[in-house]
């Protein structure tokens, strides 16, 4: 069913309910037992906004020259006029007191120019220290006289389904923002990059709200807002946020060098339960080696396609999203123990571990 005539389904079920409750009102201690579970975030927003931040960029985009032109007197003119700026706001927050702000690197993007605005109006110019496109992060900086409000990490994996959240942004422009809602699952794909691990939530984020901060009810960032699922482009009730246990040692490597490094193998792999009636295993139990690319690094170690990929340094590997982690995680340069089942027969293979070819926000090869 479509998500709209779902969603429309709903509605018509709450208001039945609540037409019903009219009937007859509850009494005060019924009231009072309610209001009870009912959690008041005007604490936790009044500490946490002033660490939020309004993004603006600036950029320029350039259009591509009809071919017509190419060649004659009108083609230094449309290449002087072919340039325009274009404007383009997002979110963040000061994770540092010395001014660095931790934003999506889709919000950021090519931009010429960054202005970051505080909630009490001061604005900044931004400098972009880094970004981190396989997983849509970008660090800037701001310089201020003083220090800044910064909120803390907090840990993205001791949230559970059904727990509060808070969202805090600048959605369609209009400044300092904050949206509740619950987790409503985790580890979420939805097919944007090879890190997909996504918290999704229904607390309401809308255009503009990408890189703000998604926080637990103890004021801690467990989340990146990044994307949400819509049918229209607006808040369909589905939104998602990048893990901070994801997030954390991105921003971290970048405030101190600059660059992630992640590890890589130089195979493409398929999940066995893509490959039904494989030899190689039942489905789930183990990735399929699909490719080797020449001269990487499963390629000297000696993977041949075919491979099924077992475990790395004896850690279970029952999906390709799960190798490509486990590589990823490793530095470059150091040695895995890659255990694969070949002509049903399991051996460990010693791979040394290459470096990750920087990507463009797509999913590449492991």
């Amino acid at each position: 069913m479509p998500p709209s005539l779902n969603r429309r389904g709903l509605g018509l079920g709450m208001l039945g309910l609540s037409v019903a409750g009219c009937a007859q009102q509850p009494g005060p201690a019924v009231a009072q037992r309610g209001a009870a579970f009912l959690p008041d975030f005007a604490d936790l927003a009044e500490r946490v906004l002033p660490a939020v931040v309004n993004i603006a960029v600036t950029s320029e985009q350039s259009g591509e020259m009809p071919a017509e032109l190419r060649g004659t007197p009108y083609e230094r003119l449309f290449r002087n006029r072919r340039r325009q700026e274009v404007a383009g706001a997002g979110s963040g927050f000061i994770v540092d007191p010395a001014g660095f702000v931790v934003s999506n690197n889709h919000v950021v993007g090519n931009a010429t120019r960054v202005v970051v605005a505080l909630q009490d109006g001061t604005e900044l110019p931004a400098r972009i220290i880094a970004t981190d496109e396989a997983t849509d992060l970008a660090l800037l900086k701001v310089e201020n006289r003083g220090a800044l409000p910064a909120v803390p990490w907090g840990s993205s994996a001791a949230m559970r389904v059904g727990q509060w959240v808070l969202a805090a942004g600048n959605p369609f422009r209009l400044g300092g923002t904050v949206t509740v809602g619950i987790v409503s699952a985790r580890g979420r794909e939805i097919g944007v990059g090879p890190f997909d691990d996504f918290i999704q939530t229904d607390a309401a984020v809308n255009p503009g709200n990408s890189g703000g901060p998604l926080f637990n009810a103890a004021g801690e960032v467990i989340g990146i807002n990044t994307a949400i699922y819509s049918p229209t482009g607006a808040y369909a009730g589905i939104s998602f946020a990048t893990p901070s246990d994801i997030a954390r040692p991105v921003i971290e490597a970048l405030m101190h060098g600059g660059r992630v490094e992640r590890g890589w193998l130089g195979v493409s792999v398929r999940d066995q339960a893509a490959e039904a009636g494989s030899a190689a295993g039942a489905p789930g139990r183990g990735v399929l080696v699909a490719g080797v690319e020449r001269g990487s690094p499963a390629a000297r170690a000696g993977l041949r396609n075919g491979d099924t990929v077992l475990a790395i340094n004896g850690e279970r590997v029952d999906s390709s999203r799960i190798l490509v982690r486990a590589v990823a995680a490793v530095q470059p340069g150091q040695t895995v123990r890659v255990t694969v089942l070949r002509e049903g027969r399991p051996q460990e293979i010693a791979v040394q571990v290459g470096r990750r070819p920087a990507t463009s926000g797509t999913a590449r090869p492991e």
